[in-house]
């Protein structure tokens, strides 16, 4: 499997025996360790070890459900569980330098320098079978330019892969009045405000949807089916990486088409599907006149400049 992965290794060792960490060997160890990170977070109960803020005095200051608050606080909770990971699988970690940059964690292969992107990712439970949706990162700037840095520790291009290690979590229904003060005594019957987690590990287009995320940010949206969040099962996941990439790559949003004074080429799988095959039929109707254009343009072939 290392010719698949050639073209990402340095020069320095494409030319040696090394055995390359392939994306799917990273995916089977990143889900064995994910399934771990319960013990992390939760009680044996299945609620949150996190009850509240302490300041100095010694008062707890019950958290909020707030879901930006929440999903800070996990990841902090988990990330000695992926510096356990990166030890235990010859990793170098490295963290976004600053914040909305891309991706929350790198790996890098130390003994082929591969990298993958870890993008960490969290939602609650809307029902018995649907989650609220996550975002999965833009589809503009470097997803679009991806030999660029801008907004990403290393461009696009240079990651092996790309995944989104995840948590499914349910609210609590009697949680604490935010606006109660406690002490250390009282922390036994402190309520937590989330409970129930389930961990999952997939590549980012696995779970992607082809509809982008909540508001009016260019972020991609992901599946809401908790069993698609959790397989792996959604819409590209047959159609594959290329599709993904290409159907994202060239989306636009309905301001972005306003502004480019442009009607939008697609707005979903079925619209992308009939704007491709409309592009497929000119082309083959003019087949003829192509391929002779194709003789008429052919040249001596150019020398590449030292």
């Amino acid at each position: 499997m290392l010719f698949q992965f050639s073209k990402y290794l340095p020069q320095t060792v494409k030319s040696t025996k090394l055995v390359a960490m392939t994306r799917e060997q990273f995916l089977q160890k990143l889900q064995a360790h994910a399934a771990t990170f319960g013990k992390a977070v939760a009680t044996n109960e299945g609620d949150w070890i996190i009850k509240g803020f302490i300041d100095v005095y010694r008062r707890i200051y019950t958290i909020s459900v707030d879901t930006k608050i929440v999903s800070k606080v996990l990841e902090l909770l988990l990330f000695p569980m992926f510096v356990e990971f990166a030890k235990a699988n010859h990793l170098k970690i490295d963290l976004c330098p600053q914040q909305n940059f891309y991706p929350d964690l790198t790996f890098t292969h130390e003994p082929t320098g591969l990298k993958f992107a870890v993008d960490i990712k969290s939602t609650y439970r809307t029902g018995d079978t649907e989650a609220n949706g996550m975002t999965l990162g833009a589809f503009t700037g470097y997803f679009r330019k991806r030999d660029s840095s801008k907004n990403t520790l290393f461009p696009y291009s240079q990651y092996a892969g790309h995944f989104v290690p995840g948590v499914i979590y349910s609210k609590c229904d009697d949680a604490a009045d935010e606006r109660k003060q406690f002490t250390l005594d009282d922390l036994p019957k402190i309520p937590s405000v989330i409970k129930n987690f389930q961990f999952f590990a997939q590549p980012k287009y696995r779970i992607g949807s082809s509809r982008p995320g909540s508001g009016n940010t260019k972020n991609i949206g992901s599946v809401t089916k908790i069993e698609q969040l959790v397989n792996g099962t959604g819409p590209f996941t047959a159609l594959g990486e290329e599709i993904y990439d290409d159907y994202w790559m060239f989306y636009l949003t309905r301001d972005m088409a306003r502004e480019l004074s442009i009607e939008r080429p697609y707005t979903d799988l079925k619209s992308y599907l009939e704007y491709k095959k409309r592009g497929v039929d000119k082309l083959r109707a003019h087949e003829r006149e192509i391929a002779r254009l194709a003789e008429d343009e052919a040249g001596p072939a150019e020398e590449e400049s030292e």
